[in-house]
């Protein structure tokens, strides 16, 4: 390793494959088992937390003891030593293929730049899923570096992670962890590429963020629609700023200078946003991150439950990553101030600005974030509700209109609409392969995703069999989708 390797870990730190350590303790073992349970890293012993070097002295009787902590894990770690400049040691450990490994405090695996203890059932689920790659670690095959590589998103992300003094961009994307280098060729993996890509819907169908503005606080009336995708950090600058510019702001004036009060606390509304992005469920190509602002209300949604090791009642007291990369990249961004304290920071958010707690809703495959402002539905209680009563006319109104035109529509005009209201994309995917009633079918849940099947037969004139089969086709195809239970639930037509 020369001046120029130790001088760029150092600036970019600890992360998701670099662990400092200032001398040799208890906790080398867990930190070894940790890096071969998950990619594999580097151990830099002599060098403090915040990258300050303050050397070891490097023995024999040291390598020996640090080869014994490394044999006595089960199975023992085949590692690698090697020096710095004499005074600081350097311990690397490959990637394990005899999973899951422990050590005699447990077993542990890399989460961003610490290591976490795995509880029994994370063992056994571990031990199961072993050998699966998260989405964010896999090689991505399509990408060429450099020419699908966006070199000014790397600078804005370098900016926003203070490490602008830095020129040698390889290296740098290497020990970002979004890169390796294979016979003189960069390969990206899908962290990198979400984050750097010039065009990530050329690899990706996953990349997109979906942010809407309704007028009321059903989703009836669209007001705004906006559709981001220029890598994650991009997304997530545009997703808050849509927010923003939408959300009311009241103005107090008790001194010289006035005071703005927004509708909601910035931190809360920021923290969904980019849970939403961190954490999606990037396998799942049946939808996008969605942001609404309602009259009342911001919903964000994300696809992908709660990660596969965290039980429901833990949620919100520990932090467990479903893009260990994706996490450590935004770690060192102002858009995480602290890993694992977002849940508690939306929380504490809300609560000193008076609204009511925040409402956090999982199933299966789905996550949603609901912020609720109280306020609004205080002060104007009673207009309010003279309001929803006269849209929900409206609604009720223009629904059966349009219920009229759809069962009159011939198959071209029933494309058309369809192109209209959600987009041409579908059009050019399935239109095709849909029967005139699938297509109905997509405009009715496109007009009111809450409509039950019963109501579908009796519009289209159709057994409940019949909407069951149209149904079961449409999912198929990935073009709508249930979010949600039976009850309570609502239907979603995919772009």
């Amino acid at each position: 390793m020369n001046d120029k390797e130790f001088e760029l870990i150092l600036k970019t730190g600890e992360s998701y494959f670099v662990e400092f350590k200032e001398t040799v303790n208890r906790e080398l073992a867990k930190e070894i088992v940790a890096f071969s349970n998950s990619q594999g890293g580097k151990i830099f012993i002599g060098v403090t937390d915040s990258g300050e070097i303050k050397g070891i002295k490097v023995t024999n009787k040291l390598r020996s003891q640090i080869f014994d902590i490394a044999k006595n894990c089960d199975p023992a770690i085949d590692i690698k030593l090697s020096t710095y400049k004499n005074n600081v040691l350097v311990v690397e450990i490959p990637e394990g293929d005899k999973k899951p490994y422990s050590c005699s405090q447990g077993f542990f695996i890399r989460n961003g730049p610490n290591s976490q203890k795995l509880s029994r059932d994370e063992i056994l689920s571990f031990a199961y899923t072993e050998g699966r790659l998260t989405f964010d670690e896999q090689v991505n095959k399509d990408f060429i570096y450099p020419d699908d590589f966006d070199k000014q998103k790397f600078r804005d992300y370098l900016k926003e992670a203070k490490l602008t003094d830095i020129n040698d961009d390889e290296s740098l994307l290497i020990n970002l962890g979004v890169a390796r280098k294979v016979k003189n060729e960069i390969l990206l993996n899908n962290a990198g590429v979400l984050f750097f890509a010039k065009d990530p819907t050329k690899f990706f169908m996953t990349s997109e963020v979906v942010c809407a503005e309704y007028q009321t606080n059903d989703k009836v009336d669209v007001l705004d629609r906006k559709i981001y995708d220029d890598g994650i950090l991009e997304n997530i600058k545009q997703t808050i700023n849509f927010v923003k510019r939408r959300i009311k702001v009241e103005f107090e004036i008790k001194t010289a200078r006035r005071k703005e009060i927004p509708q909601y606390p910035e931190e809360a509304y920021r923290e969904a946003i980019v849970n939403a992005i961190m954490h999606r469920d990037y396998f799942d190509k049946s939808s996008d991150v969605m942001v609404e602002v309602y009259r009342n209300k911001i919903v964000v949604f994300n696809p992908g439950g709660l990660v596969k090791w965290l039980k429901p009642e833990e949620f919100g007291t520990i932090s467990k990553r479903r893009n260990p990369i994706i996490a450590s990249l935004l770690s060192r961004t102002i858009f995480v101030e602290k890993m694992g304290t977002g849940i508690n920071r939306i929380r504490k958010s809300m609560k000193s600005s008076n609204l009511p707690a925040p409402e956090f809703k999982f199933y299966e495959h789905s996550f949603y974030t609901t912020l609720i402002d109280k306020t609004n539905l205080e002060i104007t209680e009673k207009g309010l509700q003279k309001d929803l009563e006269k849209s929900a006319k409206e609604v009720t109104e223009n629904q059966e209109q349009t219920t009229e035109k759809i069962q009159n529509l011939s198959r071209n005009g029933l494309l058309s609409m369809i192109e209209n209201k959600v987009g041409s994309k579908l059009v050019e995917k399935v239109g095709s392969k849909l029967v005139e009633n699938q297509l109905r079918i997509i405009l009715l849940i496109s007009e009111d995703g809450k409509i039950t099947k019963n109501r579908m037969s009796e519009i289209l004139n159709i057994s409940d069999t019949a909407v069951d089969k149209n149904i079961l086709k449409l999912k198929k195809l990935g073009v709508v989708k249930r979010i949600g239970p039976d009850k309570g639930g609502h239907w979603e037509v995919m772009e």
